[in-house]
This record gives structure tokens, C-alpha cells and sequence, in this order.
């Protein structure tokens, strides 16, 4: 780490970190070229993330969100500017058994704080958010099989055949179960309050509880945040399931539906990352539309 103290003006994390929270820096070790860890002057270490417009105000907006939920865990803003956020750092320490039911509890209880719509953004998040490196537009909807298939799929399905990612031919499984989703999404639900990108790598552990990080936050089912933990794996991942259920039990067949909500995060990967995220894509709807 890089000793030395920084005052507010420049670019760069350190000088970020100094802007946001008006404290001098002692040093600042980058993590990648987005991201930096920064230690203020009194010892605190503070994350500092770099990222367009859009990107830091969702971002901000959907911690605060996730926050005043009073459930889950995520780590405090100390505020951001055009193009840097800095929140604290989530300490260190390791997944048990015990942490993974009591996450498992305080995601049903997130969920729970509801959202005004599907699509809803949070309170002072833009339109135009993130999901990622993609964009995701958080438009409200009150029905949930059509704004899923409106916002949350067919978007990315264009851009993947655009890319040349799906084949046009390959596409039709995936419109065909778009018009499939009122009698495939199972009961009504109403809106959730969603992490919106539950991979692992978003959900840090202390020893005690689950932290959430990087929020593409938003309304919508909350069987899609369930089904992002199964896509990418999560530690204890029974365990999580098991508080979860105690909490607030899901609706019949919600395994069966999995597939169904993993499509939204697959086509995204396959925007990002290539084909290989496309064919888990195609399978996930052609098993949805033999069902």
C-alpha cells in the first residue's frame, strides 16, 4: 500500500476517497482498474470504485435502497461524485453454515420491503442503470410475465442475435416462451425488493453475516434472486434456501422455475461474454417450454 496523504484535489482514488468523505488519505492499494482500497488518515479503509455516470448514481442509489430495508447487510456510502463511489470496506472472514441460514432469513426480509413496481428503480436511481457491464433499464411495470419478457429478456435476445451470439433461427424457443410466461411465472407475487445481480461474487461474508455488494437493484420477482445464487454457485447454498423458506415460504414448483428466471442473467452474460452463455440461455428455455 502506498504510504503517503492525500489532499481533495486530482484524480484517482485516493483523491476520490479524499473529495467524498473531507478526511486525508494515508494510502491506497489499487485492486483493478475500477476499484481501489483507501485508507484514510484515521485508519479507516474504504472501497473506492470508478465507473461512468449512470453507473455510480445506481449504484449509490440502490445500497441506500437495499439498506433501508433494515435486513440484509451492505456496506455503508460515504457518498459519491460524477465518476467515483466510496463506501466502507466489509470486513473479512468466511461462510458457515450458521451465516448462510441467517442470510438466507434476511434476504426473505429484503424481499419482503417490497417495491412500488416491477422495474421500479430505487429512489433516486436512473432509469438507464447497470447490470454489470450492461445497460438495464429499470421501467415500471404491474404485470410481471409481461414486463419480465418486455424488459428483462427480449432486450438482451436482440442484442445477442444483433451480435450474432443467438442465430436468428435459435430465437424463436426463446419468444415462444415469452408468450408462455403467464401460465409458466406460477402464482402472482407482488414486487420485491431485489439485489438484482446475486452472483457470489456479490455476497461477502464476515463470519457472523452475509454482506451484499454491486446492486443492479430493482422490483421484481424474488425468485430471481434465488435463482441467480443457484446459476453461480453460493456457499451453503441449502442453507440459505432453508432460512429462506422458514422466513417466508416459496410458491409451489419454485424449482421447477428456476431455469426460467436464470434466462434473464444468462443473456446477459451472452451480451457480455459470448456463446457459451447463449447456449445455457437456449437450454434454459427450452426446458422451460417442455415443462
Amino acid at each position: 500500500m502506498t504510504a503517503r496523504r492525500t489532499a481533495a484535489g486530482g484524480d484517482g482514488p485516493a483523491a476520490a476517497a479524499a473529495r467524498v468523505t473531507g478526511c486525508a488519505v494515508r494510502g491506497e492499494r489499487r485492486l483493478s482498474a475500477a476499484l481501489a482500497e483507501v485508507t484514510l488518515d484515521d485508519g479507516r479503509p474504504v472501497m473506492v470504485k470508478r465507473g461512468d455516470e449512470p453507473a455510480v448514481r445506481a449504484e449509490e442509489a440502490g445500497l441506500r435502497w437495499l439498506a433501508a430495508a433494515g435486513a440484509v447487510r451492505v456496506p455503508h456510502v460515504h457518498g459519491r461524485d460524477r465518476h467515483w463511489l466510496v463506501t466502507a470496506r466489509v470486513p473479512d472472514g468466511r461462510p458457515t453454515p450458521g451465516t448462510a441460514l441467517r442470510f438466507g432469513r434476511e434476504l426473505a426480509a429484503l424481499h419482503a420491503a417490497g417495491a412500488p413496481a416491477f422495474g421500479a428503480p430505487p429512489p433516486g436511481g436512473p432509469v438507464d442503470a447497470r447490470i454489470g457491464l450492461a445497460p438495464m433499464r429499470n421501467v415500471p411495470g404491474t404485470d410481471w410475465p409481461r414486463w419480465y419478457a418486455e424488459h428483462r429478456v427480449l432486450p438482451y435476445l436482440r442484442r445477442a442475435v444483433d451480435a450474432g451470439t443467438v442465430r436468428p433461427a435459435e430465437a424463436a424457443v426463446v419468444e415462444r416462451l415469452c408468450e408462455r410466461l403467464p401460465e409458466l411465472a406460477g402464482p402472482a407475487e407482488p414486487p420485491a425488493r431485489l439485489h438484482g445481480d446475486l452472483w457470489n461474487g456479490n455476497v461477502l461474508w464476515d463470519g457472523e453475516h452475509a454482506w451484499l455488494i454491486d446492486p443492479a437493484a430493482h422490483g421484481g420477482h424474488r425468485e430471481t434472486d434465488l435463482a441467480m445464487l443457484h446459476l453461480f454457485g453460493c456457499p451453503y447454498l441449502e442453507h440459505v434456501l432453508d432460512g429462506y423458506q422458514r422466513a417466508a415460504p416459496l410458491a409451489d414448483g419454485w424449482r421447477d422455475r428456476v431455469g426460467l428466471h436464470q434466462l434473464f442473467p444468462l443473456l446477459v452474460h451472452a451480451v457480455l461474454f459470448g456463446r457459451g452463455y447463449a447456449e445455457q440461455a437456449l437450454a434454459a428455455a427450452r426446458a422451460a417450454v417442455a415443462e
